[in-house]
């Protein structure tokens, strides 16, 4: 053989070997963008609710527990270093309290026309549309990394990398039914 086929060879899987490698640490570093992107508006959503609560306190007395427990759930996930199938776990809870909240808030019609509640229930609508959004690409991301992980040849890599399979975000199976209004009351 020539030695400059020789050499193009080895560019070539030199090149290929580069371009999986790069491609598999974009495809991580993806993944942690779009979890970090959901932080940013699970912040914004941490930082919302403590007004909701006060606000909708001073209407509905008799609903302290669900208030207590939207807030105590907050704050554990705030203030915890949980894994990441915890933190969904937690997340999806806390999004099946705020919609019972919703759903109690019905029956207070001084609330609903309150302006502070209606600018605070807007604000907190548009995070939670801008948390499902940052869901949607941290799970897109997340199965284009775990393709990466787990497909030939990149898969060969991945494993001498210890680069592991990623769960995506899902809420849990409660969460994702329809609310019964009727067993609210």
């Amino acid at each position: 053989m020539n030695a400059y086929v020789i050499l193009a060879i080895v560019v070539i899987l030199i090149s290929v070997i580069f371009m999986i490698y790069n491609g598999l640490i974009a495809k991580k570093n993806k993944v942690e963008y779009a979890f970090s992107s959901i932080d940013v508006m699970l912040k914004k959503r941490y930082d919302l609710i403590p007004n909701l609560v006060k606000t909708v306190k001073q209407y509905a007395k008799h609903e302290e527990k669900l208030l207590t427990d939207i807030v105590q759930l907050r704050n554990e996930t705030i203030g915890n270093n949980l894994s990441d199938k915890e933190r969904f776990e937690a997340e999806g809870k806390l999004s099946g309290l705020l919609n019972r909240m919703k759903i109690v808030v019905e029956n207070y019609p001084d609330l609903k026309a309150n302006e502070n509640f209606l600018q605070l229930q807007a604000a907190l609508n548009e995070v939670e549309e801008q948390i499902s959004a940052a869901r949607r690409t941290f799970n897109a991301a997340v199965m284009e990394y775990n393709n990466g992980v787990e497909m030939f040849p990149s898969n060969v890599f991945a494993k001498a990398m210890n680069l592991q399979r990623k769960d995506s975000f899902q809420i849990a199976e409660a969460e994702a039914k329809n609310v019964d209004v009727g067993n609210l009351f």
